[in-house]
């Protein structure tokens, strides 16, 4: 593995988001004194927070899964989660509810699940599942030892027995072809085949490989932070500071002062910062703009599609809601070509309903409830533009109303007391490329060594975090984004928590890479 040359002391993290925040907890751990440098006014970058009438609405991911990666950020500082993070596991994870008129329990516990399928279909479909799992586990065990908690320094890297194995298990097929081996019912291939859309990428076309991330989504355990989503980074914070990091907030970075290839200070709009090494969390383009240099890849990065969020706050719920509801409309495959093919918003959309209020009630006023309804929609590279969006915006959010309504939840348009709808339009303003939240798709061409890398050329001490590099999307792979951003720095392998070796000092320590 490539490491930083060079004094690594003082490393400033650029973005105090999920990437950032394990970075820099990873970089305490191994002795480096931290600087963490925020645009907004706290921590979390798309894992924000944001005050809506006394709703308290988290504006990024809504799902959590693999904790362990969490509780490895903190044991690098020598505290635990549970000291900063309350977490409930969801029983169900999520609840489908399909256009036939079915529901169907996610349970994350083969038990529970493997009875509910032989409710819902039958019990040669249980069966399946069973197998489903096995492989499942298989997949997910092989890739994030060999394949996903690793840095890469060459498509080279990959030519290891375990690419053999990858292939032996089916990992270079398609996604709904090889989970369709194990279970027939379209509406269960639906449930462990649409995390492929995480990942930019139909379930037809995307490679089996990536249905660890259905692993990771149906069977791991999926998680809520008392506090909400938002509770996640500013524990992470909380941890940080505690061990000696330093977090300004509110300063924008605006360039980085360099000597030759050697970045000597981050300059913001308050202040001048210097440091020995640099990790940089913003989304590619802003990062590379930065460091004055972006690669060059043989095709064009291809984005992932986008998502329209309508945040409502209501007056009642509604009792067929879980905390995490899918909800499937009638077109499967025809929704995947209007949003990577033909650049349009689903005619039929499949949603993701997310009821935090059904877990912690303290984030609405007193009676009251949040729904958050993410409806996946085409990148501005392909679909409408910022201006179209703009235009878009209003009969798009009536649009999901009607759907909703007709879905089981009627009457929502007159129950909303306070909303915000958030398009690709206030994605692009945040800085995300192609208006989209979900950075670069995880195509074969953009994924593992072929993925941008956390190494730029022509710096010597920059290293990249957060989704658009290595690994990639999503809060787990986030998370050990910036645990291998940290290992660039530090040059101590990945993956094993590492207590701090001596009290506050140590957070200052010196050392070279």
């Amino acid at each position: 593995m490539r490491t930083l040359h060079g004094p690594t002391d003082h490393v400033v993290v650029v973005g105090a988001g999920l990437a950032g925040l394990s970075a820099a907890l990873h970089l305490l751990g191994a002795g480096r004194r931290v600087t963490l440098v925020e645009r907004e006014a706290l921590p979390g970058g798309r894992a924000g927070r944001t005050d809506l009438g006394g709703y308290q609405v988290d504006t990024g991911p809504t799902v959590l899964t693999m904790p362990h990666l969490v509780e490895e950020a903190f044991a690098a500082v020598g505290t635990r989660l549970a000291d900063h993070l309350h977490l409930t596991e969801l029983h169900p994870a999520y609840r489908a509810h399909f256009a036939d008129g079915s529901r169907l329990d996610v349970h994350t516990r083969p038990e529970p699940m493997e009875e509910e399928i032989r409710r819902f279909a039958s019990a040669g479909e249980a069966a399946g599942y069973r197998r489903l799992r096995t492989w499942l586990e298989r997949l997910y065990a092989l890739q994030m030892r060999r394949f996903i908690d690793a840095n890469f320094d060459s498509p080279l890297a990959l030519l290891t027995p375990d690419l053999a194995r990858l292939a032996a298990l089916g990992g270079f097929g398609r996604m709904d072809a090889q989970v369709g081996r194990f279970i027939r019912d379209e509406r269960l291939r639906r449930v462990f085949t649409f995390q492929a859309l995480y990942a930019g990428v139909p379930p037809a076309r995307a490679l089996a490989a990536y249905a660890v991330i259905a692993y990771m989504d149906t069977m791991a355990g999926v998680h809520f932070p008392r506090g909400g989503m938002h509770a996640l980074p500013r524990a992470m914070a909380e941890a940080a500071t505690g061990a000696g990091a330093e977090i300004h907030y509110g300063h924008t970075v605006q360039a980085l002062e360099r000597t030759g290839e050697r970045i000597t200070a981050v300059r913001t709009d308050r202040a001048r910062i210097p440091c020995d090494a640099v990790v940089l969390t913003p989304d590619l383009p802003t990062a590379y703009r930065l460091l004055g240099r972006t690669p060059r890849r043989a095709v064009p990065l291809r984005h992932s599609p986008s998502a329209v969020i309508l945040h409502a706050g209501t007056d009642r719920t509604w009792p067929g809601l879980g905390h995490h509801t899918l909800s499937f409309g009638r077109a499967w495959h025809t929704t995947f070509d209007e949003l990577t093919r033909h650049g349009r918003p689903m005619s039929d959309p499949s949603l993701l309903i997310t009821r935090p209020t059904a877990t912690d009630p303290s984030l609405a006023p007193a009676g009251r409830h949040l729904h958050y309804v993410l409806a996946p929609c085409p990148n501005t590279d392909i679909g409408p533009g910022t201006q179209e969006w703009t235009a878009l915006a209003p009969g798009y959010r009536d649009h999901l109303l009607r759907v909703l309504d007709s879905r089981g939840l009627p009457g929502i348009g007159a129950a909303i007391e306070a909303e915000a709808l958030v398009t690709p339009v206030d994605w692009a303003a945040q800085g995300h490329a192609a208006g989209t939240p979900f950075s670069a798709a995880h195509t074969f061409a953009q994924t593992g060594p072929f993925r941008p890398r956390n190494l730029v050329r022509g710096t010597a001490n920059a290293v990249l975090a957060g989704c658009g590099t290595t690994p990639g999307v999503g809060v787990p792979t986030v998370l050990i984004s910036g645990r291998l951003a940290a290992a660039r720095v530090t040059g101590l392998p990945g993956g094993t928590p590492r207590p701090r070796r001596t009290a506050p000092a140590a957070a200052t320590a010196g050392g070279g890479a």
